[in-house]
């Protein structure tokens, strides 16, 4: 899930987002100075300028291009991890473990700018909303058909978030992912995984 490297075969503008990717999620958005973006990127002001008029414009894209990255990542961990003989909940606690895991995790990209820039911003909660509906829908193909399959979801969806959280804070996944496979044993009971 890590974006590509800002490396000069790229274009201005991909390079310019590779950089705030990097730069928004690990060191945090408001943290994260333009001029730092410019120099990560090897970008002028003004070409800078030209593809992102302001810092509000860089987070919109940001955020947008994180989505599309992300989703694109679940997807295809989802996946590999069927072929794995799991079910659908244990696929995602396996998926989500591997995230947690992973070097450059900190925390949700969505959560995090909702809680740094929402009340300023409220374009970074609407795409924030957005991408968790995403997920909630996501998460809904996964479970099998019931009638309350989109509560369960939502439930589920919640309670990632919770998880995602509890990891960030702790910095360590394991509390975290014994307590989201406990919630969901308990959202899905009763249905065939």
């Amino acid at each position: 899930m890590n974006p590509a490297k800002t490396g000069s075969a790229l274009p201005a503008r991909e390079r310019i987002l590779a950089a705030a990717h990097g730069l928004f999620y690990r060191d945090g958005i408001r943290a994260t100075g333009i001029d730092r973006v410019i120099a990560e990127a090897g970008v002028t002001k003004v070409t800078f300028y030209r593809h992102f008029p302001s810092k509000n414009d860089l987070i919109k894209a940001y955020l947008e291009h994180r989505h599309l990255m992300w989703m694109a990542w679940l997807d295809g961990a989802l996946e590999r991890h069927r072929g794995r003989g799991r079910g659908a909940t244990a696929r995602l606690v396996a998926v989500i473990r591997e995230w947690f895991e992973s070097e450059a995790y900190r925390g949700c990209a969505f959560l995090n700018a909702v809680v740094e820039l929402g009340g300023a911003l409220p374009e970074v909660a609407e795409i924030a909303k957005r991408h968790k509906d995403e997920v909630t829908g996501m998460i809904v193909r996964l479970l099998p058909e019931s009638r309350d399959r989109q509560e369960r979801a939502l439930a589920i969806a919640v309670a990632l978030d919770g998880a995602i959280m509890r990891a960030q804070m702790e910095r360590a996944s394991e509390s975290a992912l014994a307590a989201l496979e406990t919630l969901l044993r308990a959202l899905t009971k009763g249905q065939a995984d």
